[in-house]
């Protein structure tokens, strides 16, 4: 049985579950979502009760504007008010009763592997980080989109862009999408990426003024400064977070490791990968925690 816990970040209320291990103190592994994704996600839970039944803690949480978690305007991701949310989700792991607050691990999945490299760099305290299929940074060309949909896209990022310098509501468009449609993620595999994440709280739909601050963004920059061990999980036909972009990460880190899997990005959130890898990672967590 999850039990909720609420903490603070920004001025906003954000929701997390914790999954304990008994009444015994032990390690903690905070679970960090990808691009719009929610903690109720069927791959994200599954994967805190998989850590849980091993014998670690696990904690999942919403950023802010997100899912359960407070926040307006609803659906924007912002780089900085992310990273916040990570740390003040490891802060209220570090105070709940059995977390052993030298112990706390941080896993995190697209956007969110990015995220939990910049977060380890920023907090030394962190035991040790797992990345997967994380983002570092924008390739050149994006594979799959076509260069009038590539226009299309950041035609309309400027525009919620300049929409909510204004104060305006964003203008949503859909965060998965199929070949050709106006989305964040597009490709072959975009139908079962929505089956793979679909639930009560997750919406496909996301405010593309976000995307201009992640083309800023590479956690790559604050590898070097992560001291904790790193492991890093990449799908050599992944076209979301390209390999070779992602393996800098484990290259760049003083303790990093890197596994590779012959799958695409979204095969990390069906069963049969998702089992393996997850499998890979408790085996680095017993080995380093």
């Amino acid at each position: 049985m999850a039990e909720r816990v609420v903490f603070q970040s920004g001025g906003s209320d954000c929701v997390g579950y914790l999954r304990r291990v008994g009444d015994r103190t032990g390690p903690c592994v905070v679970l960090c979502t990808g691009f719009g994704g929610t903690q109720d996600t069927p791959s994200v839970v599954a994967t805190a009760e998989v850590f849980a039944a091993a014998g670690f803690h696990a904690m999942t949480f919403d950023y802010r504007n997100f899912g359960e978690s407070g926040g307006q305007p609803r659906q924007v991701v912002g780089i900085e008010g992310q990273l916040a949310d990570i740390a003040a989700a490891v802060s209220c792991a570090r105070g709940l009763d059995h977390v052993d607050r030298n112990r706390v691990v941080l896993w995190g999945t697209s956007l969110g592997g990015g995220h939990v490299v910049t977060s380890a760099a920023r907090d030394p305290a962190v035991a040790a980080v797992i990345a997967q299929i994380p983002f570092n940074g924008f390739p050149k060309k994006v594979e799959g989109r076509s260069t009038l949909s590539t226009l299309k896209l950041l035609g309309v990022m400027a525009g919620d862009w300049l929409r909510g310098r204004l104060g305006l509501p964003p203008h949503y468009i859909r965060a998965v999408g199929g070949p050709g449609e106006l989305a964040v993620m597009t490709g072959d595999g975009a139908q079962r990426a929505i089956a793979g994440m679909t639930s009560p709280t997750w919406r496909n739909e996301v405010a593309p003024r976000g995307l201009i601050e992640m083309m800023r963004y590479r956690p790559g920059d604050f590898a070097t400064r992560v001291a904790c061990p790193l492991l890093v999980c990449i799908g050599t036909e992944d076209a979301e977070t390209t390999p070779e972009m992602a393996a800098a990460l484990a290259a760049a880190a003083p303790r990093g490791e890197l596994l590779e899997y012959p799958v695409a990005h979204f095969d990390f959130y069906t069963r049969d990968v998702r089992d393996r890898v997850v499998t890979d990672q408790l085996a680095f967590l017993r080995r380093v925690v």
